[in-house]
């Protein structure tokens, strides 16, 4: 496993907005598919958003299109997830995972390599 960090999780109101980040330490996510996961309180974790190495490659779940923006810069090592008109289901923890095999594909589960260890969204007035 290779060390990722999320951050920019906290608390917001309902239809407010957030940007997570994800960054790598100590290697380059340019050769990376990054996904963004999610995980609420007695559920399951859930893919959200996926974004292939180039960035040119990107998919949501139903649950956040039109919301939810993946993007990337390679330039910097980070993988950014923006989220706008936020609502009280959206709250989990949020974790970013990276995998190098098949990096141009827009392709994210459970079953990628590396994980960060979450950051918190709380959505609630």
């Amino acid at each position: 496993q290779l060390p990722l960090v999320e951050s920019g999780g906290g608390l917001v109101q309902p239809g407010g907005s957030l940007r997570l980040s994800c960054a790598a330490s100590g290697f380059t996510l340019d050769r990376y598919r990054v996904g963004w996961f999610r995980q609420a309180p007695g559920k399951e974790r859930e893919g959200v958003s996926c974004i292939n190495s180039s960035g040119e490659g990107t998919n949501y779940a139903d649950s956040v299109k039109g919301r939810f923006t993946v993007s990337r810069d390679n330039d910097k090592n980070t993988v950014y997830l923006q989220m706008n008109s936020l609502k009280p289901e959206d709250t989990a923890v949020y974790y970013c995972a990276a995998d190098s095999f098949l990096h141009g594909r827009t392709f994210c589960d459970n079953a990628m390599d590396s994980w960060g260890k979450g950051t918190l969204v709380i959505v609630s007035s």
